[in-house]
């Protein structure tokens, strides 16, 4: 694939080098699903932890939902799949407007996705560049960084502040040129909230120009106030998206971007969407109308976070409160060997954040799953 002339002339404009376009026309080409998502620190993680997965092993690594598709979901899933050899975009225009209306916002401020990946990816193809930096916390979600790599942009690492939050004023004050600045919050990977007038101050006070994108991946869980507010008050912001997380459709690819049109649309140069799965756009439009579903589940995943944390208080292990599915343990040592450890015994944990050299990323499975992870974290503690 090429790339077209005018998404070439919108690169060089923002001083994006040629040798940048092939990589960049093969990510578009791909949906971003080639895209570099990790730092390279994650990346050699990734390589050293690729084995095959034993039986029965405890998967709590990826943030996923293990209670998966509602019922019903899954009812409205297979009911499309039953008419999969039609396109059915009718199925996509009904998700678009009930998210729309439930977020008070107009249809053409929402666009579906492959889950929140892509919009994440085009974003920051799109808004940043050798001479417009990335803006992220430190440690945070690093795909954004990975992308900025292709465009050139420099990133700004921010640490995160003593109470766990993004620092939205150092993050506002690190570079007059910024492009983007990204939020995730609840943060990934420590499950930490950063207070809805903090990030209203950061979009009131950003550099001129600067888009903040907000990645609300995790925000169902932790019963947090959306940002739609200001999408629908035309500010320059995005919101991410996800059905991964609480929705349980990790593996089915539903998402969504929310902002205004003119941002929509710029992120779009750097698109190749086509066609969505109609049983993900079936099951996620099913899961959104079903009022008990997030308060239900939300309440599951805080009551098994909090009697692991109630383990690690109880041995003196020292840990990130969380509100999200996943939380930082500290393990006062080189944390991939904690990792690796854990391995032995069968438990699959996260990987390892270089900002947080000692911490392990540990997501909230079902409480037999956690049973068998305090287990193997007390014997590989001893």
């Amino acid at each position: 694939m090429r790339l077209t002339q005018t998404q070439e002339n919108d690169l060089l404009s923002r001083g994006v080098s040629r040798r940048s376009f092939g990589q960049i026309a093969s990510l578009i080409a791909a949906g971003a699903s080639s895209l570099p998502l990790f730092s390279e620190m994650a990346y050699a993680q990734a390589a050293r932890l690729r084995e095959p997965i034993p039986a029965g092993a405890v998967m709590i690594n990826a943030n996923e939902n293990p209670m998966g598709p509602s019922k019903e979901g899954l009812e409205s899933l297979y009911k499309a799949a039953q008419n999969g050899g039609r396109y059915q975009y009718d199925l996509i225009e009904t998700l678009q407007k009930i998210l729309a209306e439930q977020e008070g916002v107009k249809n053409d401020y929402v666009r579906i996705t492959y889950g929140s990946s892509p919009p994440l990816h085009q974003c920051t193809l799109a808004f940043t560049s050798p001479t417009k930096s990335l803006v992220m916390a430190d440690p945070s979600y690093e795909s954004a960084a990975g992308a900025a790599k292709i465009t050139g942009a420099k990133v700004h690492r921010v640490p995160l502040t003593k109470e766990f939050a993004h620092d939205v004023k150092a993050m506002a004050a690190a570079d007059p040129n910024a492009g983007l600045i990204y939020i995730v919050n609840p943060n990934n990977p420590t499950g930490t909230l950063t207070p809805k007038a903090d990030i209203e101050w950061l979009v009131a006070n950003k550099p001129k120009g600067a888009i903040v994108m907000i990645d609300e991946a995790y925000t169902h869980i932790s019963g947090a106030p959306f940002n739609s507010d200001l999408v629908a008050k035309d500010k320059d912001v995005v919101l991410l998206r996800t059905f991964s997380k609480i929705y349980g459709m990790a593996g089915l690819r539903a998402g969504a971007m929310i902002a205004r049109p003119d941002l929509i649309e710029k992120q779009e140069t750097f698109s190749s969407n086509g066609m969505m799965a109609t049983t993900a756009m079936a099951c996620a439009a099913t899961s959104l109308q079903q009022k008990d579903l997030v308060p239900t589940r939300r309440k599951i995943i805080a009551d098994i976070r909090n009697d692991t944390f109630e383990y690690l208080g109880k041995n003196n292990f020292h840990y990130v409160p969380s509100v999200s599915n996943c939380f930082m343990v500290d393990v006062k040592r080189p944390a991939m060997d904690a990792v690796m450890a854990l391995r032995k015994e069968n438990v699959y944990i996260g990987r390892v954040w270089p900002a947080w050299p000692t911490h392990v990323r540990v997501t909230v499975g079902t409480k037999e799953e956690m049973a068998k992870f305090k287990t193997a974290f007390s014997k590989v503690m001893a």
